[in-house]
């Protein structure tokens, strides 16, 4: 559980140090960025640094002692994660999993650590039943909550944490990083690093799926044609989708890149800004014959498919909807 594991972030990864070293630890924190960020591995990482029994001119987590091993192998006593099973977090869940155990002083370690994911899911019940732990803590807990959107937090728990915005990685660490731990060819690398937009966990899935690049086509087939597509051949790109098992995110994403770079392309007429540099002749037909308010249209469609998949809105109407939308916009 070395710095090595976390990609990028330096400002965090050198604020744990120096908080962890220092002892100038607080009882709550929020590790903010979107899914795939490296909020998790960063949570984990700030763990390992805490419950480390290295001595303080050494840099922490070492990796080497009974607790760093004990995190490398996911079974540190002290560190608790909170799981659950719905899609949002309940009053129950932190009560039964935080508020209950959290005055059993720590097995082991200096500290006992919780890492919430997903904790701006939780309630506001949940939020509030928190709070009380927030407010008046052991000396020995630590609270790290992981989360997406940091507006879904109640001002209290906002007022009472310290909040660690996560970063886009640069291309050039991504690109560094799949080619000597996934050993890409550095053409592929760079290319999932551009679309990964500074998102590791992106890039790694990408480089990781065999068919990103057929995910790939057939997002510019469908968009740089959508004005002429049937209703019966949107139906077919959705069976096709679901039948392949493709990742929605990934295909949803793809799609919101295009209308950037036109609505990039229209504002600066830039090729070198472009990701889809090879498409820069339909990038620029597009741009002409769209307006400004046409292509933010597209991209807000796209945004509100993205939230009622993840609220559990039907997937075949969801998605139709959508194309049709794009369609019809054209």
């Amino acid at each position: 559980m070395g710095n090595e594991q976390v990609v990028g972030q330096e400002q965090i990864k050198e604020f744990i140090q120096k908080s962890v070293q220092q002892s100038k630890v607080s009882h709550a924190y929020i590790l903010c960025g979107e899914r795939g960020s490296g909020r998790n591995a960063l949570a984990k990482l700030f763990a390992a640094a805490l419950q480390c029994s290295a001595g303080n001119d050494e840099k922490k987590p070492c990796g080497k002692c009974k607790s760093c091993k004990q995190m490398a192998g996911g079974n540190q006593p002290d560190v608790i994660i909170v799981n659950h099973e719905k899609k949002g977090i309940g009053v129950d869940e932190i009560r039964r999993q935080v508020n209950n155990s959290v005055l059993i002083k720590p097995y082991e370690g200096p500290y006992k650590v919780y890492i919430i994911p997903d904790a701006d899911k939780m309630t506001a019940q949940a939020q509030n039943s928190l709070l009380k732990t927030i407010e008046e803590p052991p000396g020995y807990a630590v609270l790290l909550l992981i989360a997406e959107n940091i507006d879904l937090f109640l001002p209290t728990i906002l007022s009472r944490c310290v909040i660690l915005n996560l970063k886009p990685v640069s291309e050039t660490v991504i690109t560094e990083y799949l080619m000597n731990t996934l050993k890409l060819p550095d053409y592929a690398a760079h290319t999932c690093a551009v679309f990964a937009q500074g998102n590791i966990g992106k890039a790694v899935r990408y480089a990781s799926c065999d068919d990103f690049s057929q995910v790939l086509n057939e997002v510019l087939k469908l968009l740089k044609n959508i004005d002429t597509k049937r209703i019966d051949e949107l139906s077919a790109i959705i069976k096709r989708i679901k039948d392949n098992q493709y990742d929605i995110n990934d295909y949803l994403d793809i799609m919101t890149l295009w209308y950037r770079d036109v609505l990039l392309y229209k504002a600066v007429k830039d090729n070198n800004m472009l990701i889809f540099s090879e498409e820069s002749k339909s990038i620029a037909t597009d741009a002409k014959l769209r307006s400004y308010g046409n292509l933010e249209a597209c991209i807000k469609a796209i945004d509100k498919a993205k939230i009622r998949l993840n609220a559990n809105v039907n997937f075949d109407i969801t998605i139709e909807l959508l194309l049709i939308t794009l369609k019809e916009i054209w």
